[in-house]
Order: structure tokens, then C-alpha cells, then sequence
């Protein structure tokens, strides 16, 4: 990293009468210009009488001495000027006048700060973009069809207990560290790793594959709401009828009008084989062993997903965080929207009773609270690199405290209104049935909201005002995260490689996009659901608790808790409490470890539709799941093996944070004369 070398000098002046007024004209001159001066990232500090104290008493002084260097009374932030009541002047233009203050003729000491002279770290424009952002990332598709679904199966109201325990001990304080971290090292999940410990670099780039991972499948998600609101505008909505080139003899129109129908097990709603017949077309691939062609309307609908991607974070946050004011404030117009309609729908008490009625006795299940660690964990999202990578780009001294506490309510809060959006709709096709509200919500995940919420809203008046602001919902929700999980990604690898990549970002933003969409391309085919379901379940959820439990105890316990507080304290001039710490160093480990036990004791039984999973196909999503994880071991391998000296300084320091050209400011005294 290219830095400002300056020459330390010392000078002994004598206070002669016809040197004086040549004296006060220098003088006049810097100070004329100090304002211009105190841009420049170099700066030359003045301190009388430090002579005879040495190097060390400047950190010695008031205040506790932290991580990065910084005392608490010193400025604070890599990029701000000096503290109010220090003497100070700067190094102006290219010839490095300095300025001198103190008595003329006296003893003075030349403080050199030395500090990095690359392009100044993008920001936000406002701190609502960084809001919206990170709500528009932790508030995604799972929010709408997870949440409700496992509220309603793990007893109802009485989930709401776990939950909220899980989200207070665990969710919250992973989601408040990573703020933190990623505001005061500023820096992307792989090279932040080198001020906190660096033998766990290779969880930044273990994140980085994950992230990928997701976004092979993830966005195909997109490109299905995409297909549906395409096929929206239309007088009629082609999931009502029968009467199409997909539908099969079991098709069974079944909407309140239809007095004369009755409902059959065997019976299946235009709906569903709208959505299995001819968006995914999963009758045409007998499973994950013969997958089929591709599809090519749903590989235009992605490409077309990736281009809107492409454009609203190839230039950075600045662009990124204006397109959130659409895409994060949208959906909740939107589930207004549907709840004050689905509240009118005959039924929908029958929904939102089963949605709440608490069921106690599920508190003793286990799964219960498997359940409620696991979707606080993937609902707030630590562990992606995507909070590092957004906080990163605040101010120094922005409260990621209030953030944290903030946008994780907003996030909670959002679910539990979303289950309502749901469930009053459910109870209104109960209603319509003559069934219960379970048989009803048999289905969950994609299948909730392309097949029974998508039936409910065709039989809705205004059905295709409904069905087009629904499925542009599904889309903004699906396109926050994904401008969150690429940006964690875009932001490592810039940091990390600033000399190959700073200047051509959007070149490198135009190839993770491709490599992301040629990634997609077997979610794609008529067997892509089988993929997208195997991806969801194997591939990312055991590898990145993983990486998070590896996280928080380099962070707790490595660079150590006392460590990370100061630093804390640092930017935002209080101290964690013990609630916190306790947290960090014993709970949210516990908490992780407790998800992958269960995951591992209890696997999950995977299956989609009629096909059920064979085994070869969940050794292969394991296998999937430790070729990003995989990377965390490999690299201290090899971090030690290229280290020098003996086997034990190698391990000391590789467990030793290194200082930055960017958080610190190397001060060098000179010698008084």
C-alpha cells in the first residue's frame, strides 16, 4: 500500500531581531494555509517539550490505550482532523512545509502521523441508505414463507417465546458484533481478518464461496415471481383455469363460486400444476440423476434479474444504497396492502387463530427451539460478510449500537406481520374448501407463496392488481439480498486485492455476475427445483454456522473481548456492558453449537414434491457444503507453513493482530534540540 514517507528534522532556532519578521511572514504563511492543509493525509504534529519523554509517552497519556493505537482522548477516526485542544499544523503540498507553533526559539518536537495515501474509503450518502440496506437485507423471501410456517407448526403463540429468548441471547449480539467489527476495521470479511487474527483468514474466503452458492439459487427464485408477473397481465390469470395445454385430468377449479365441485384428495389446483407443470416443468425430470434441458423462459426472466443486479451495485454504495429506497420500502406498502385485504376475507379469523393459538406442551420438543436458533440465525444474516462489508462504509463514529437494535426489531417485527399476511389468506381458502387450516398449509416455502397464496389472490376481486404488486414484492424482497450478498463479496475481494481491482470495479462486478449466472443455469432446467432445494438445505445453512461459530470465538476469544470493547468504545464512547461480553464469549458459541449438533443429530428429511432425496444426492450436498468450509483449515496450513522462524513463533504470530495503514496513524518523534 502506497504510504507518505515524510523526513523527521529538527530545528534550532535563534531569535535574532533581523530574522524576526522574516519569522512572522513564515508563520502567516502556514497558518494562511492550514484549512487547505488539513486534506492532506500526511500531517506534522508540533508538541513542545516532548524531547526528553521518547516515543512512548505519546500513548501513555490520559485515556485507556486500545487496539488500533488510538488513545480516548486522541482523534479517533483514520480520516478526521486532530483533537480539539491539540496543537497542531500540517504538511502543505508537495515541498512538506510545516507549520511550527509553541514559543519561537524554544525547544520543540516534530510529530510526524503518518497515514495511507490511498483513495479515500466510499461511504454512504445517507445514513437512511445504510438503514434501508441492511433491512432490505435481513428482511428477505424467508421472512414471508418461513417464518409463518414454522411459527404455525412449532405451537403457534408459544413460539413466539423461543424465538425472542434466541433472538436477545444469540441473533442481536452476532448482528451488533459485526457492525461493529466491520465500522471500525473497515474492511471486507477476508482482510479484516488480518487486524483481528490472522490464521482465521480463511473464513473471509470460505464467506466469499457460500456466497456464491447462494447466488446460484437464490436468484432463480426471482426468475420464477418474474415468469408470474409476466403471465399477471392478463384479464384472466392462466393459474384459474383448466382449460390449458398443462393441465391434466385431476385439475379442479375449485374457487367460491364453484358451488357444484367438490374437492378431492387426489385433485390438484390449477394453481399448483401452473406452477409445477409449466413454470418449473419438474414432470418432465424423473430427479437430481437427469436433470433435463434448460429452460429457456426462465433462463431470459434471470438474465434479466442479474441485469437489474448488474446496474444497481456495479458503481458501489452510492448507487446501491438509492435503489433500496424503492426495493426495501416497497414490500412493506405492499403486505399492508394484502393484510388489510386478507382481514376482509370471510375465514380469516379461522387463519390468524391458528397462526397464534399457543400450544405449550411443544415447548418441551427439542425442534422447537432448534427451529426458533435457526431462523433468528439465517433471518438477521451474520456470518454473510454483508454486514461487515456495509458497515464498513459509515462514519467512524456512527452508533452501529442503536443500528443493531433498530433494523433487528424492524426484522423480527416483519415476520411476525408477515404471518398474518399469510395466514388470513389461508383460513380464507380453509374457508372456501371446507377443510382445516392445516391440511390447507401443508406446503411450505416456495410452494406457499406460488401455489396457495398465488390461488387465493386469482380468486380475489382486482385479482391481477393483487397478483402483479404481490409478485413485484417477491422480486424486490429476493433483489435487496442479493445486492447484499454480492456486495459482500465485491467489497472483500476489493479490499483484499486494492492494487489489481480498486479501478476496475465494474469490470469485476460484470464477471461475478456472469460466473453467478452461468452458476444458475442448473436451477434452470426441469429439474432445477430439485437443485434449488438441495443448495437451501446442504449446501449453505451447516457451512456458514460453521464459519460464524469459528468467527465469534477468533473474535472473543483470540483477539480477545476486552480488546474488541475498547475498540468499541473508541466509536461510540461507551463501554459494552456485561450483558454483551458474556454474549459474545460464552452464549452466541453455545447458541451456534447447539445448531450444528441438532442439524447433525436430527438431519433433515429432504424432500420436494413426490421425489424424496436419495442418499447419494445428501452426501453430495455435504460435499458441496465442506468445499466452502474447507477453506478455513487449508489456509492456516498454509498460513504456517509460509511463516518464518520456529514452529512456535509462527503460531504466536499468526494469532497476532497486525496493525493498518488504514485504522492507525504511526506517530514518530524526533529528537529536540
Amino acid at each position: 500500500m502506497e504510504t507518505k514517507d515524510m523526513m523527521m528534522t529538527s530545528m534550532s532556532t535563534m531569535d535574532k531581531g533581523e530574522n524576526g519578521g522574516e519569522k512572522c511572514k513564515e508563520r502567516e504563511e502556514v497558518e494562511g494555509q492550514e484549512e487547505e492543509a488539513q486534506q492532506e493525509n500526511g500531517r506534522l504534529v508540533l508538541a513542545d517539550g516532548l524531547g526528553d519523554r521518547g516515543p512512548k509517552s505519546l500513548t501513555s497519556g490520559s485515556g485507556p490505550q486500545v487496539s488500533n493505537g488510538y488513545t480516548t482522548t486522541s482523534p479517533q477516526s483514520p480520516r478526521e482532523g486532530s483533537a480539539p485542544g491539540t496543537a497542531a499544523g500540517a504538511a502543505s503540498g508537495p515541498t512538506g512545509g510545516t507549520g511550527l507553533t509553541g514559543p519561537l526559539g524554544g525547544l520543540r518536537t516534530l510529530v510526524v502521523q503518518q497515514t495511507s495515501l490511498e483513495r479515500p474509503r466510499e461511504t454512504w450518502s445517507k445514513k437512511m441508505d445504510f438503514l434501508l440496506s441492511v433491512i432490505g437485507y435481513a428482511v428477505d423471501l424467508g421472512n414471508v414463507w418461513r417464518f409463518p410456517y414454522i411459527c404455525y407448526q412449532n405451537g403457534g403463540g408459544a413460539f413466539l417465546l423461543p424465538y425472542l429468548l434466541m433472538a436477545v441471547f444469540g441473533g442481536v449480539p452476532l448482528f451488533y458484533m459485526e457492525l461493529a467489527l466491520g465500522q471500525f476495521h473497515r474492511s471486507g470479511c477476508i482482510s479484516i481478518w488480518k487486524h483481528i487474527c490472522p490464521i482465521f483468514k480463511g473464513i473471509g474466503f470460505a464467506i466469499c464461496i457460500i456466497a456464491l452458492y447462494i447466488a446460484f439459487y437464490y436468484n432463480t427464485i426471482m426468475a420464477w415471481a418474474l415468469y408470474y408477473l409476466l403471465s399477471s397481465f392478463r384479464p384472466t390469470l392462466p393459474w384459474t383455469t383448466c382449460t390449458n395445454s398443462w393441465n391434466t385430468a385431476n385439475c379442479n377449479r375449485y374457487l367460491s363460486s364453484d358451488h357444484n365441485v367438490s374437492w378431492s384428495n387426489s385433485s390438484t389446483s390449477p394453481a399448483e400444476e401452473f406452477y409445477t407443470r409449466h413454470v418449473l416443468q419438474v414432470h418432465l425430470s424423473p430427479g437430481l440423476h437427469q436433470l433435463g434441458s434448460i429452460s429457456w423462459q426462465l433462463a431470459l426472466c434471470l438474465l434479466f434479474i442479474f441485469t437489474i443486479v448488474y446496474f444497481s451495485i456495479w458503481k458501489g454504495v452510492k448507487t446501491s444504497g438509492k435503489v433500496v429506497w424503492v426495493t426495501a420500502t416497497f414490500p412493506y406498502l405492499v403486505l399492508l396492502v394484502l393484510l388489510i385485504r386478507g382481514a376482509t376475507l370471510p375465514g380469516a379469523w379461522r387463519g390468524v387463530v391458528f397462526y397464534l393459538k399457543p400450544d405449550w406442551e411443544k415447548l418441551l420438543s427439542t425442534t422447537v427451539w432448534i427451529d426458533a436458533a435457526a431462523q433468528i440465525f439465517f433471518s438477521l444474516g451474520p456470518g454473510f460478510g454483508v454486514l461487515l462489508a456495509f458497515a464498513s462504509y459509515n462514519p467512524f463514529h456512527n452508533n452501529c449500537y442503536k443500528d443493531a437494535l433498530v433494523t433487528s426489531s424492524v426484522n423480527c417485527l416483519t415476520s411476525f406481520l408477515s404471518g398474518f399476511v399469510i395466514f388470513t389468506v389461508l383460513g380464507y381458502m380453509a374457508e372456501m374448501r371446507k377443510q382445516n387450516v392445516d391440511d390447507v398449509a401443508k406446503d411450505a416455502g416456495p410452494s406457499l407463496l406460488f401455489i396457495i397464496y398465488a390461488e387465493a389472490i386469482a380468486n380475489m376481486p382486482a385479482a391481477t392488481f393483487f397478483a402483479i404488486i404481490f409478485f413485484l414484492m417477491i422480486i424486490m424482497l429476493g433483489l435487496d439480498s442479493t445486492f447484499a450478498g454480492l456486495e459482500g463479496v465485491i467489497t472483500a475481494m476489493l479490499d483484499e486485492f486494492p492494487h489489481v481491482l480498486a479501478k476496475r470495479r465494474e469490470w469485476f462486478v460484470l464477471g461475478l455476475v456472469c460466473v453467478c449466472y452461468l452458476g444458475a443455469l442448473s436451477t434452470l432446467t426441469y429439474g432445477g427445483a430439485f437443485v434449488v432445494k438441495l443448495f437451501e438445505e446442504y449446501a449453505t445453512g451447516p457451512a456458514v454456522i460453521t464459519v460464524v461459530l469459528l468467527e465469534v470465538i477468533a473474535v472473543s476469544w483470540f483477539y480477545g473481548t476486552n480488546r474488541f470493547c475498547n475498540d468499541v468504545q473508541v466509536m461510540l464512547g461507551f463501554y459494552p456492558g456485561v450483558f454483551w461480553r458474556v454474549c459474545w464469549v460464552a452464549i452466541c458459541p453455545c447458541f451456534l453449537l447447539f445448531i450444528i449438533i441438532s442439524f447433525l443429530a436430527f438431519p433433515p428429511e429432504v424432500k420436494l414434491f413426490h421425489y424424496h432425496y436419495p442418499s447419494w444426492t445428501i452426501v453430495l450436498g455435504y460435499c458441496i457444503g465442506v468445499s466452502s468450509f474447507i477453506c478455513v483449515p487449508a489456509y492456516m496450513v498454509f498460513h504456517l507453513l509460509n511463516a518464518k522462524g520456529p514452529f512456535k513463533q509462527r503460531l504466536l504470530k499468526s494469532i497476532t493482530p497486525q496493525p493498518s495503514n488504514d485504522n492507525h496513524r504511526d506517530l514518530f518523534v524526533t529528537n529536540a534540540i
